[in-house]
């Protein structure tokens, strides 16, 4: 049952799922008092307290989650047809240059695409396919629907345990490609307090601690997603500053340019998640607020 509703959002024009997915978004944002709050919050905290933004945030959360089965169910060729690169000088510099390279794409925009997009458009990836580390999903009936949804040649599927973790090392040893989701809050022992938004977050320590092991090429990036269901535009930005191996800087360094991506597409950042929990077995954060 649930296998035939993603297929029915797939077989829908883009336009219509993030149309669909907008007023879902709004419709989420106003029957849940805790995820609105903690929106609102995160917004605000952020220096986007104008409604504008406020309003198209919410209308992005809502085609975020709707467009994932598009992105999973519909022909490649579809996808490929409503993806560009902003950046692609940047992306053949980087794969030239022989060392490992990290993507890292935090919930902005359309972060399905960007792998998707790797995997189908560039010829490196018969050679030098990318290992994404995946949260594998609570529920049993999601996770054969996610696998293949994420599945395909030029992939690889690292699950966010010991043994993916082994995935990424081989695969950075291999001088290949990797992705992660950075901004997703680790579990206790896997990462540091670190600055925020002007906030502490529980930040992983994973990619900075194998890009300095790996001495691997870092790339933020996101899906832009296009008005008007027009499709997504890949935005790539190189990590400028260096990693040191002390693990609360590295955490720092690596927030700070994920900061500077979101402040390019504040709209399309799902302000909603919960970046800032408390992990279980987690010591509280620092009092003082992060400098």
């Amino acid at each position: 049952m649930l296998n035939l509703l993603l297929r029915m959002v797939a077989a829908l024009p883009l336009r219509a799922v993030h149309a669909i997915g907008g007023f879902l978004g709004h419709v989420v944002y106003w029957l849940s008092p805790t995820y609105r709050r903690r929106l609102d919050e995160n917004l605000e905290r952020a220096g986007h307290t104008d409604a504008a933004t406020r309003r198209e945030a919410i209308a992005g959360a809502g085609r975020q989650g709707l467009e994932t089965p598009w992105i999973w169910k519909r022909p490649r060729g579809d996808l490929i047809a409503r993806t560009s690169v902003a950046d692609m000088p940047l992306v053949d510099e980087v794969m030239a240059d022989g060392r490992p390279v990290m993507f890292l794409p935090p919930h902005l925009g359309c972060f399905e695409v960007t792998a998707q997009f790797y995997a189908a458009f560039r010829p490196e990836a018969r050679t030098r396919p990318m290992t994404v580390l995946y949260r594998i999903p609570r529920k049993s009936i999601l996770r054969p629907l996610v696998e293949a949804g994420r599945t395909a040649d030029g992939l690889r599927l690292a699950p966010a345990e010991l043994r993916g973790v082994r995935m990424l090392m081989k695969a950075m040893k291999d001088r290949q490609v990797v992705g992660i989701l950075p901004d997703q809050v680790p579990s206790r022992g896997e990462g540091v307090w670190a600055p925020f938004f002007g906030r502490w977050a529980y930040t992983m320590t994973l990619p900075a601690r194998l890009a300095r092991q790996f001495d691997a090429i870092v790339l933020f990036v996101y899906g832009e997603r296009l008005p008007g269901g027009a499709g997504y535009r890949i935005h790539l930005r190189r990590l400028q500053e260096p990693l040191t191996g002390d693990p609360a800087h590295d955490a720092a360094v690596m927030n700070r340019g994920l900061e500077s991506l979101i402040r390019e597409c504040p709209t399309q950042y799902l302000w909603g998640y919960n970046r800032y929990k408390v992990p279980a077995g987690v010591e509280q954060p620092p009092s003082q607020p992060p400098a």
